[in-house]
């Protein structure tokens, strides 16, 4: 992933010039340092106190955002973050109280992409017009073809389902306050993993979403959405480059190529992210990105999900409340 946005910011992004990047594989790191014409920094924290660096996108793995989002905040940097804040609600709580503490939760954007996807955005439009009457029941997939080595039940929870822990609030202009845990058959991912999961939310608005996470699906890369009200109903669709809504009839007959992966299905609602944040930077008008207590908010839906999850009897866990951390 911290390739792909090098190479957007590079190439892609206006008022965006690509200075420095780093990497744990100092190698791979010189390698594309070398293709787009930028330089490399030994690591995270002397890439943030380069003169060079006006602003910084972290992309590296999740034990390590926390760290490196404080240290751009406290150079006064405005720093972009992959999805999560920080691998603990607990230890996301920490951050954000820091960050207010010291006026710099301004200076931090989270990367939940979905809400700059064309698609998204779109479907977000469509319930705002009044399209579907008042929304009633969500229906959410998440899908991959395989769930990958050391793949936990606990992270597909905090890796896939996190972005609909911000994706379904975000959509619906409501809260999560509550989340239920509920296990499916396996599949032959292993005996040690839960995939698929089944989780249930429910808004402050009164809503009840469904969302299926399936990483070992198989056939491809599935994102899908479908929301429903008393007027109507509307969907995004899953296919590799959608970015429009889609409507079902009986004589409509639709088939569609899925992707290995997330990088074509979110390809432009990456780039358009990237730009948004540039934007941002250079004091520009553009759309609204989530915050820390974006970041925080969607850790504390997880955290819920995963303590139905332990609490689950015979594949079904309790409801469980949505507590934000003050």
């Amino acid at each position: 992933m911290g390739t792909d946005h090098a190479r957007l910011l590079a190439r892609q992004v206006s008022g965006a010039v690509l200075t420095r990047l780093t990497d744990l594989d100092a190698g791979r790191a010189r390698s594309l340092a070398t293709e787009l014409g930028a330089r490399t920094s030994a690591d995270g924290p002397s890439l943030i106190a380069e003169d060079d660096v006006d602003a910084v996108v972290v992309a590296s793995a999740d034990a390590t955002h926390s760290a490196l989002v404080l240290a751009a905040a406290a150079a006064g940097k405005p720093v972009l973050c992959e999805k999560p804040l920080a691998p603990s609600l607990q230890e996301a709580a920490r951050v954000v109280r820091s960050l207010e503490a010291d006026g710099a939760e301004r200076l931090v954007t989270l990367g939940f992409m979905r809400r700059v996807d064309p698609a998204h955005v779109e479907l977000r439009d469509a319930l705002r017009s009044g399209a579907v009457g008042t929304p009633l029941l969500v229906h959410g997939t998440s899908r991959g073809v395989s769930a990958g080595p050391g793949a936990t039940s606990e992270g597909l929870i905090t890796g896939s389902f996190v972005h609909e822990a911000d994706s379904v609030p975000w959509l619906l202009g409501s809260p999560v306050t509550h989340v239920c845990w509920q296990a499916p058959r396996r599949s032959a991912g292993g005996p040690e993993l839960q995939d698929p999961q089944l989780l249930l939310l429910r808004t402050a608005d009164g809503v009840l979403t469904t969302v299926d996470v399936l990483l070992g699906a198989r056939y491809g890369y599935d994102i899908c959405c479908e929301v429903v009200g008393d007027a109507g109903a509307v969907a995004l669709s899953g296919a590799t480059h959608a970015t429009s809504l889609t409507t079902r009839s009986a004589d409509l007959l639709r088939t569609s190529a899925y992707a290995a992966d997330w990088r074509p299905r979110f390809a432009e609602a990456y780039r358009r992210e990237l730009q948004a944040w540039v934007d941002g930077v250079h004091g520009l008008p553009a759309p609204a990105l989530a915050t820390a207590r974006d970041g925080l908010v969607a850790a504390a839906v997880c955290d819920a999900a995963v303590g139905s999850m332990r609490a689950a009897v015979d594949g079904a866990g309790p409801w469980v409340p949505v507590v934000v951390p003050a």
